[in-house]
């Protein structure tokens, strides 16, 4: 029998209508699914898209935070703000504490003099950033190890007396019958850190007893002296291991005159050559910087301000003086060091180092912020006021 394909000549009425209806079927069969093909086309396209509307928002959000975080290392303040305006945080005391605390990117430094401002916002964050600490369980060296490590501590005496304030509090609420008042908290923590200092630094030939630590600590516990046991702990876990400073991220000699106490032209006489050059001074971290230009970034000298001085004096060549001398070794060459021709760092040739000021004002200024920079330890001033409130109680 032949194998012949069926024709629709073939089929009678009722075979063709539902032949026909099995084309529609499959007609619309098609239909839906190029219907479906085209829809999932798009829910795909949606996708990319929006992946990358997420990935754009993202590389802003990461391009704004690096921007945040320059601003902040370099103006603490102005970089919060800019943060803000592009919620990157909000305004919430807690969540910016909790940024700090984070500290990813953030110049140390900058962290603390962010934190011991006394504006009443500063007040509040510093609060909240202390309470990011756990205290719970821990001896007063331990607490201050990680308290110290989430930033510098500022030169500046009312700053520490604020942080070193809302340590106190937050370790004794985290410590409860430890000791007699926050205050003796607040002053074992100085002789601390007074201790380590004594305990490690090169400088110091003197090295202070357990006995002498005991001593300066009579009489701190509302009137009553603390247990040696706690002190002997205390000291000897100090001796054994000094306190570990944080290194501030981008740790360039740049990044240290981001947030200058003082800056502007001046024009300063030489050593040996005595003629007048103009400079751009740059006051910060307890040091006096000089620049040829305000563009550079290796400066041509460095005047530590420790253990020197600061007068007006009277030139009857140039108006508006000032004089950075030293005196407890008169005749003597101030440490600091400055740029040869060749680009090598040389010693100074400075006995004193005087300098014109473009107005009256601005000279004061300069005297002013450089007696505030000057290298004093706070430490004793802060101790010996909070001990004589102590007394005052009795």
């Amino acid at each position: 029998m032949d194998a012949r394909p069926t024709s629709t000549s073939d089929l009678n009425e009722t075979e063709e209508a539902e032949l026909q209806t099995i084309k529609k079927h499959k007609e619309e069969l098609l239909a839906d699914i190029q219907r479906l093909k085209d829809e999932i086309a798009e829910v795909f396209e949606e996708i990319d898209r929006f992946q990358q509307t997420q990935t754009s928002k993202l590389a802003q959000r990461d391009k704004e935070m690096c921007v945040g975080r320059k601003k902040f290392n370099m103006d603490p303040t102005k970089g919060i703000q800019y943060l803000i305006e592009h919620k990157i945080l909000s305004s919430n005391v807690e969540e910016i504490a909790k940024f700090l605390y984070k500290g990813e990117g953030l110049n140390k430094t900058a962290i603390g003099d962010y934190l011991g401002e006394r504006d009443p916002l500063n007040l509040q964050i510093l609060q909240a950033f202390v309470e990011c600490h756990q205290f719970a369980n821990l001896n007063l060296v331990q607490a201050l190890r990680q308290f110290l490590w989430s930033f510098r501590l500022p030169g500046e005496a009312q700053k520490i007396d604020r942080m070193m304030e809302a340590f106190a509090n937050r370790y004794c609420q985290c410590n409860p019958g430890v000791f007699q008042s926050t205050d003796t908290c607040y002053i074992l923590s100085f002789s601390v850190i007074m201790l380590n200092t004594s305990l490690h630094n090169p400088n110091v030939k003197d090295k202070p007893p357990f006995e002498r630590f005991v001593s300066m600590n009579r009489g701190i516990n509302d009137g009553g002296d603390l247990q040696e046991p706690l002190l002997w702990s205390l000291f000897d876990s100090i001796k054994n291991e000094p306190f570990s400073i944080p290194e501030d991220d981008g740790n360039d000699l740049t990044h240290t005159f981001f947030n200058p106490s003082q800056e502007g032209w001046l024009l300063k006489l030489g050593g040996r050559v005595k003629t007048w050059k103009r400079r751009w001074f740059i006051l910060t971290d307890n040091c006096l910087y000089y620049f040829e230009y305000t563009t550079d970034k290796e400066p041509l000298g460095i005047i530590p301000l420790e253990n020197l001085s600061v007068r007006k004096v009277e030139d009857q060549k140039k108006r508006n003086c000032f004089e950075l001398f030293n005196t407890n070794s008169k005749g003597q060459k101030i440490k600091a060091c400055k740029m040869d021709g060749d680009g090598k760092v040389v010693e100074g040739k400075h006995q004193s180092y005087k300098i014109s000021a473009p107005s009256a004002e601005e000279r004061d200024l300069w005297i002013d912020a450089i007696r505030t920079s000057i290298t004093q330890d706070p430490f004793y001033d802060l101790v010996a006021a909070r001990k004589k409130k102590i007394a005052s109680k009795k």
